[in-house]
């Protein structure tokens, strides 16, 4: 791959509630530090629904050399807002590439279910239910594709006025973007039990298209069959209504870093062999997701998180003593994989260009 990457969580924002409450500029750079030199990563997808935030973490991450995909994540946001979101994101991207960073944005992320107004649904879960419950599902599919294809002709053209670089969505396999608006294929491909047959086909169905290919978002949560449930597995967390911030676990479940470790080691290795250009795994820190292994179980949120580090309470980690969290069994099996081949955004395969051709990438629900 050409890319090899993570997610970094600048603060998820859900109606006024954000995932990452504490944003200090010197934690944000020792973190991208780790993530360039022991996680061996030459990219990073900086995602969260601060603008002012994501430009920090963006210029930090560009001035140790990561090539940057600035991704704004609109959560519970109508179209008018997004868009709003975007064309602000748009200009703050456009900045940093003008100083010589290599940036692609991200014209958001899922957001048929993750949004209002593309699907019938106050939550992400009755829009999901709608959409993906009883007969009339590939209508309906169809309908929320239709109306999400012209939100993005709308975002693109927005986007375009103020951003030179590339673009991408970052979209979910049912949906059905035109992609001949974008210059990267970017899809959430999270493996389970259901699919796992067909995933490595599914992969090299979407590298067969002739556009560069980028898995925005994969990887699995550390407890006993998460990987089985793919992205759903963060169901096990129960979540308050109003804010979505998680609460506790529906049950106890057994820890199982090894096998977290073990799914995103070997999605890695299909990457690679099918010619996926770029990979983000999702992702490093999900901060409202504590790890507390003493007392209550159901009280360790970290076990519904898919996050590679355990985030910690009051405390420091052994392994980077500076810092509020604990590596888990994926951090060094991603780093394993990455260090292999490694890039900086200026090597042989560090810059390249996109053609765009009309119908020339086709995205598969079977996937």
């Amino acid at each position: 791959m050409r890319a090899r990457g993570i997610a970094y969580d600048t603060g998820f924002i859900y109606q006024g509630s954000v995932s990452r409450e504490r944003f200090d500029p010197e934690v944000v750079e020792r973190e991208l530090a780790i993530i360039r030199d022991d996680l061996h990563c030459n990219a990073v997808q900086v995602t969260g629904g601060d603008p002012g935030r994501l430009e920090v973490a963006a210029r930090i991450a560009a001035e140790l050399g990561l090539e940057v995909w600035f991704s704004p994540c609109p959560l519970q946001l109508t179209p008018e807002e997004i868009l709003a979101l975007l064309a602000d994101c748009a200009e703050r991207a456009e900045r940093l590439r003008k100083t010589g960073a290599e940036v692609v944005f991200v014209a958001g992320i899922e957001l048929t279910i993750m949004d209002r107004e593309f699907a019938p649904g106050d939550t992400q879960q009755e829009r999901l239910a709608w959409l993906l419950g009883g007969s009339g599902r590939p209508e309906r599919l169809r309908e929320v594709s239709a109306r999400l294809n012209d939100f993005l002709v709308r975002a693109v053209a927005e986007i375009r006025q103020r951003f030179a670089g590339r673009i991408t969505y970052a979209s979910i396999p049912f949906e059905r973007p035109d992609w001949t608006l974008f210059d990267i294929v970017a899809v959430e491909l999270i493996r389970n039990a259901a699919v796992a047959g067909q995933y490595r086909d599914g992969v090299r169905r979407l590298v067969a298209g002739g556009t560069p290919v980028a898995i925005t978002g994969f990887g699995a949560c550390a407890y006993a069959g998460a990987s089985d449930r793919g992205a759903r597995a963060m169901e096990i967390a129960e979540y308050d209504e109003a804010t979505q911030t998680p609460l506790r676990l529906d049950g106890v479940y057994t820890r199982d870093e090894a096998g977290q470790a073990a799914d995103i080691r070997e999605v890695l290795e299909i990457f690679d062999a099918e010619g996926v250009d770029s990979a983000f795994v999702w992702l490093f820190e999900l901060c409202n997701f504590p790890h507390r292994p003493d007392g209550d179980p159901r009280l360790d949120l970290d076990m519904a998180s898919p996050a590679i580090v355990k985030t910690l309470e009051g405390r420091h980690g052994d392994t980077y003593p500076d810092m509020t969290w604990e590596p888990k069994a994926a951090f060094a099996a991603i780093a394993d994989r990455y260090r292999h081949g490694r890039l900086g955004r200026h090597g042989t395969r560090g810059r390249w260009t996109v053609t765009r051709r009309a119908g020339s990438v086709r995205n598969d629900s079977r996937i």
